[in-house]
């Protein structure tokens, strides 16, 4: 058999402990198998050297920093395991990349600010840079997209990219809990971090589209360019309202190919509760891909954890031991198209909007007339009080300030903002509108 593949591995947390687990036990023999020759982990750097961490890691050389490990290391591919957009990670990675050794990374941040830059560098020493893992866990749409989907337009990419998000939600949705409670429980159960802010407020998810993005669509990653809500201020009556309209609640993330150029958006958005994507439950994340010939392709798995997340790690790493030398996109870095950005102001769909009106005569009917104002039609308008659903054409049941749920048909971002600007304006609503985009799939 060949010389073994020598891996230098940088980072020993979750992630670290299950790429050692699944190269140093039983599968390590089976990797051997396909490649025709072992694979061996060699070095390793992580901040504490003392740690238990369920994992021996004794018979590896030491190194005190990730630089140190990517420039001294003899070593056939670097595996980046460390997080954080930038410092020793980014450092250690243009280091190794520049020493012409193929990278391993499961570091979306790094990649949405830096993707370019490490792209061009990757090409020009003739190494790889791969990053199956940085999206969507152990779910292969990167490969999906640079391999079987290569020939076609992609029109779209759209899905749930953060299981955090995805958990709470769903808890909402089967317990009828407030948010903060079920953010609680999740932290307190692993699901969520102890400071939740880049998972909750569409961060993370953020990350991942900017690089889906570029991947589908031949641009330069823009993080800078996503629209970004998270789904703080989603409460029990949103999800149970739209639950009674035939909705379910998802923190999507959607890149969408239009004339203006792209929109990159991640928020909150109503799904039909039927639908494949609606069904989605708990930490599972979810990609759904548009293209010109193959039309619509959904892969759904695990998108995060020891064993999902190594899977992508280690499939990453079977590839960096192939002769095949491919884009780091699905185009050379010199070629990706500059990004254009499309005003999300401009976006087209259908919109829930939750209101807390006043308790007068001829409120519903100001608000009708002023959505029309703005060419805004509406599918419905339902008043919800006291469990009970009833008209709008009933004025004379509001007995107290009570939820109004609007849907409306087709319209664009800056019709709903500014007739909902004007409702408050003329101090018909109570506090402020929720609104939550529609998603037509």
């Amino acid at each position: 058999m060949n010389e073994p593949l020598k891996i230098g591995l940088a980072g020993l947390g979750t992630v670290g402990r299950g790429v050692i687990r699944m190269i140093e036990g039983s599968n390590g023999e089976a990797i051997a198998r396909k490649l025709g020759r072992p694979v061996q982990i060699t070095s390793v750097t992580a901040r504490d050297r003392t740690k238990d961490r369920g994992v021996d890691i004794s018979s590896y050389q030491w190194f005190e920093t990730p630089e140190a490990l990517a420039k001294e290391a003899d070593i056939d591919v670097f595996v980046e395991l460390i997080g954080g957009e930038n410092g020793p990670a980014l450092e250690a990675t243009k280091i190794a990349l520049g020493r012409g050794l193929d990278v391993v990374t499961a570091n979306k941040a790094m990649l949405a600010m830096h993707s370019v830059k490490l792209a061009i560098l990757a090409e020009e020493k003739d190494a790889k840079l791969l990053f199956e893992a940085a999206i969507a866990g152990g779910i292969p749409i990167v490969k999906t997209l640079k391999e079987s989907l290569s020939g076609n337009q992609i029109k779209r990419v759209y899905g749930i990219l953060n299981g955090t998000c995805n958990y709470i939600l769903t808890v909402m949705q089967n317990e009828g809990k407030p948010f903060d409670v079920i953010l609680k429980a999740a932290q307190e159960e692993g699901y969520a971090e102890a400071d939740p802010s880049f998972d909750i407020g569409g961060i993370d998810a953020a990350h991942k589209l900017a690089l889906l993005t570029s991947l589908c669509f031949g641009t330069e990653t823009s993080f800078k360019d996503v629209y970004i809500e998270g789904i703080e201020k989603i409460t029990p009556e949103d999800i149970t309202a739209v639950d009674d309209l035939g909705y379910r609640i998802k923190l999507l993330g959607v890149a969408l190919k239009t004339d203006e150029g792209i929109e990159q958006r991640v928020h909150p958005t109503l799904v039909p509760k039927n639908s494949a994507i609606g069904q989605v439950s708990g930490v599972t994340n979810c990609v759904c891909v548009d293209g010109d010939f193959v039309g619509k392709v959904m892969q759904v798995g695990p998108g995060a954890g020891e064993g999902p997340t190594a899977s992508s790690v280690v499939g990453d790493i079977i590839e960096a031991a192939s002769k095949d030398q491919s884009p780091v996109f699905t185009l050379p870095a010199k070629e990706l198209m500059t990004y254009q950005r499309a005003p999300i102001r401009a976006h087209e769909g259908g919109y829930y909007v939750r209101l807390s009106l006043c308790d007068r005569p001829g409120t519903f009917a100001a608000i009708a007339n002023r959505m029309a104002e703005f060419g805004i039609s509406l599918e419905s308008i339902v008043q919800r009080h006291q469990g009970d659903k009833f008209n709008s054409q009933n004025e004379e049941k509001t007995e107290a300030p009570a939820p109004v749920v609007i849907i409306t048909h087709n319209t664009t971002e800056l019709a709903v903002s500014e007739a909902l600007q004007a409702i408050e304006q003329d101090g018909h609503i109570i506090g402020q509108p929720n609104m939550i985009r529609i998603e037509r799939l």
